[in-house]
């Protein structure tokens, strides 16, 4: 099966919202997630303990099936997309 065509504009757009919420010192972020993220995804079971000093984090098969999804619904171009008709 073919990997989807993802919207790269809605990506980006994420992924600068998300850097947002670590804005500091006018207008530098982090480059990591917002800890509070990484904490809600933990309690909701979907990432393992992310406390440490591994610069990676890891999926629960839960949070592997629910990352999937997401990706798909929100990001992956559909042909009905009045967006790609202009």
């Amino acid at each position: 099966m073919a990997e989807p065509k993802l919207d790269t504009d809605k990506l980006d757009d994420a992924a600068l919202a998300i850097l947002s919420l670590t804005l500091h010192d006018g207008n530098r972020v982090w480059k990591g997630i917002d800890w509070s993220i990484t904490d809600r995804l933990h309690a909701k079971g979907l990432i393992h303990d992310p406390i440490g000093k591994a610069k990676s984090l890891a999926l629960t098969e839960a949070g592997l099936a629910r990352a999937e999804s997401a990706l798909a619904e929100l990001f992956v171009e559909r042909s009905d997309d009045p967006k790609r008709s202009e």
